[in-house]
């Protein structure tokens, strides 16, 4: 999501590593200047990942050692492996995968890398619990643009005293470059935090300098270091609103073959981030996979950008009628297109299964950590809520860059169309085959999203009025909020009064949500930052939402903020 845009030889190509050929490990001068990570736990293993930056960034492989310990001192080591590699076909970068082997279940490790005598940071793990399991911490995030502001929210996360994993919804890095009109850049230029390399970002040596530049960031490396992510992308990691076959902000004209952009987005993808390889034949795009918290919960991590989704409607081509206004009936046609889906039938079979057996499992709790807001969410009729001239003074106040957009988009909202056609209602048909599965697999999930850069509260109901889910929406790590560029117009509170799926939205916080599950109930923290532009900060819960575990499936959201 902005706020403010094939072929074989593709997938050949930039995905391609070329062989390694066998040739003596640098000895050199080294330095970890991107911090450990670790992701994908489950109850035995972990993908650990760092990056060791030679002095000569000409020399072919460097040895690395990865040890794993119970105690921060590293007395009581746990697991050594001393021939890993970081060669420069993988861009220095090391990761190395447990696969399901070595460590035991539920239990806190640290771990480390060595390569030339010079010893990484350390980082901290929790594998997945087995059996009965009390309590499940999760702090969810997305969005996080580098000139946009600083990553305070990443440093909060790091001082939490008790977190499982950081679930992560995607726009880890964003594709823009650092000309005074580019986006961010009116907070990147004062705060020194201009995107690198400073053009929009295409082939494999972009985007790994991109993820380079990200993972220098203290306030990220200290999340990282505090516990495993589990991660998925969203639409930025290639480009602004991806699908199947192209982006909105990709010109194939100026900026070459589609598939050779994506290749070299996702092969930077895994080489920067702490995910599990694609098995072997597999498509790199498919990284749903599900996570197993002893016998409390399953987190079910789905793709909605690159495996299935058609691309996104937009209301500048909202057709017209004879007379030349807005034919809304031939646009909602469009919209509702049985065809129109996120998912795909595989990956839908996949998720329900998955939940399925799950719950066969006596799991009470399945967890859908999905990219995009599922809520049905109408723009607000503003001019319905405040007087014409409030309104025209507010619009009056806006820059004049943003003024179009408000005054096009409050139009536009008086014909009852979607806040977001981005979102799943782009694709209510999708949508709608969603909900058939949860209902098949005899579910009630909890759907994490991320994407919009705003808090959100949602009960989710089906075409016939059930409640199929609820929907906890975290706001950015610094990314722009719709709520930021209008002012003093209350968009969050017009959003909840305007759709009643909607019980809360805070468009202008930034944050995560930290969800903490149990057997009895689900607690969702909406945790802010008062501010992504300076430090220090404040600490604050904007909203606590509580949804208990009943006989029959989930009972009503509840309001359970403390007073201020």
């Amino acid at each position: 999501m902005n706020l403010d845009r094939r072929s074989l030889l593709g997938l050949i190509g930039a995905g391609a590593a070329t062989p390694a050929v066998a040739q003596a490990a640098h000895a050199g001068q080294v330095a970890f200047l991107h911090g450990v990570a670790s992701g994908d736990p489950d109850q035995h293993s972990a993908v650990f990942w760092t990056r060791v930056t030679p002095a000569d960034p000409s020399v072919g492989e460097i040895a690395v050692v990865l040890e794993v310990a119970r105690d921060a001192d590293f007395t009581d080591m746990v697991r050594r492996f001393p021939d890993l590699t970081a060669r420069a076909e993988r861009d220095f970068t090391v990761k190395h995968d447990l696969n399901g082997r070595g460590l035991e279940p539920g239990r806190e490790y640290f771990y480390r890398f060595i390569a030339n005598g010079v010893t990484s940071p350390a980082g901290r793990v929790r594998t997945l619990p087995q059996g009965a399991t009390p309590q499940v911490n999760l702090a969810v995030v997305s969005c996080q643009l580098y000139p946009g502001g600083l990553f305070n929210a990443y440093e909060a996360i790091s001082q939490l005293d008790r977190l499982d994993a950081v679930v992560h919804l995607g726009d880890y890095i964003y594709e823009y470059g650092a000309a005074p009109g580019d986006y961010g850049m009116a907070t990147g230029a004062p705060l020194n935090r201009a995107p690198l390399p400073p053009h929009e970002i295409v082939s494999l040596a972009d985007y790994r300098t991109r993820h380079a530049q990200y993972k220098t960031d203290p306030d990220l490396q200290a999340a990282h270091a505090r516990a495993a992510f589990i991660c998925v992308w969203d639409d930025h990691e290639v480009a602004n609103d991806v699908w199947i076959m192209g982006a909105e902000n990709h010109q194939p004209a100026t900026e070459g073959d589609f598939a050779m952009r994506k290749a070299a987005a996702l092969r930077a993808y895994y080489e920067w981030m702490p995910i599990r390889e694609a098995k072997a034949g597999a498509m790199k795009e498919a990284i749903n996979r599900s996570f197993h918290f002893g016998d409390l919960a399953s987190l079910h991590m789905v793709e909605t950008r690159l495996l299935a989704r058609n691309e996104q409607m937009d209301f500048a081509n909202i057709p017209k009628t004879a007379d030349g206004r807005p034919d809304i009936a031939a646009f909602e046609a469009q919209r509702q297109e049985p065809s129109r889906d996120l998912l795909g039938e595989g990956q839908r079979r996949w998720l329900g299964e998955a939940m399925s057996q799950s719950k066969a499992a006596g799991r009470p709790w399945q967890i859908l950590g999905n990219q995009v807001v599922m809520a049905r969410v109408k723009g607000p009729n503003i001019e319905q809520m405040l007087p014409p001239a409030q309104v025209a003074q507010m619009v009056a106040s806006l820059p004049a860059d943003v003024r179009p957009q408000v005054e096009a988009a409050i139009q536009l909202f008086k014909l009852g169309l979607p806040f977001n056609l981005d979102s799943w209602d782009g694709y209510p048909a999708g949508r709608e085959r969603l909900y058939e599965t949860m209902k098949q697999a005899g579910v009630e999930p909890i759907v994490l999203a991320g994407d919009s850069h705003a808090f959100w509260v949602n009960e989710l109901y089906d075409n016939g009025g059930q409640r199929r889910a609820v929907e906890f929406g975290t706001s950015s790590i610094s990314s722009p909020s719709p709520g930021d560029m209008v002012g003093g117009l209350p968009l969050g509170l017009a959003l909840e009064a305007a759709n009643p799926e909607v019980k809360f939205c805070d468009q202008a916080a930034k944050g995560y949500v930290l969800l903490t599950l149990d057997r009895d109930q689900a607690v969702g923290d909406l945790r802010t930052v008062s501010t992504i532009f300076a430090k220090p900060y404040e600490n604050k819960t904007v909203k606590r939402y509580r949804v208990a575990r009943t006989e029959t499936g989930l009972g009503p959201l509840e309001d359970v903020t403390s007073p201020a």
